[in-house]
């Protein structure tokens, strides 16, 4: 029996120890942990279970890759997710043996008793900025590579360098015989 300090005695906690294509559950409840089976990580099924959950219910799910999607989907359906970190969570609990189901246990007995390591997840408008972010650094990269290369295969062709930029108007202009087969000859 788990103690329940600081949450209410009706609330269930739910427990979700998240892989790549499924969840094992665990659901501690007045006291009482027991095992939930697994849930399959595709959106109609955690749909479905979603609509088994209760407005004052806990999710406790460890960061992995998929889990904004899974914390988006479920969260309207309860009370809190939350979000431990897997590395803390990790030197807390550490056992001999480890298993899906003793994983998920763990997870709510740490976050019913207050010792769960959680982490901050951003709201959809942060990740949207930091992924349009993240995709200009790599057009930016991109570009330089290839402008880079330019430069290369002007230098191996003994192209002499340009004073100015390259890829400005005037630099354009100034190299545009460059894609005519004759200027090689």
């Amino acid at each position: 029996m788990v103690a329940d300090p600081g949450k209410e005695p009706g609330m269930r906690i739910i427990a979700l120890d998240v892989h790549r294509s499924f969840a094992q559950m665990a659901i501690l409840e007045k006291g009482k942990i027991r095992d939930a089976g697994r849930i399959d990580l595709e959106r109609s099924r955690l749909l479905q279970f979603a609509t088994k959950l209760k407005p004052d219910d806990e999710i406790v799910i460890e960061a992995t890759g998929n889990t904004s999607a899974i914390v988006r989907l479920l969260s309207p359906f309860v009370g809190r997710v939350v979000i431990a970190n897997p590395i803390l969570v990790r030197a807390i609990a550490w056992a001999k043996v480890k298993t899906d189901k003793i994983d998920a246990a763990v997870l709510a007995k740490l976050h019913a008793s207050g010792f769960l390591p959680e982490v901050w997840m951003p709201d959809e408008e942060t990740e949207t900025r930091r992924r349009v972010i993240a995709e200009r650094t790599q057009l930016v990269a991109q570009m330089t590579r290839l402008k880079n290369r330019i430069h290369s295969v002007l230098h191996a062709n003994l192209i002499p360098p340009y004073k100015g930029s390259l890829f400005s108007k005037r630099g354009k202009v100034r190299h545009s015989w460059i894609g005519s087969s004759e200027s090689w000859n």
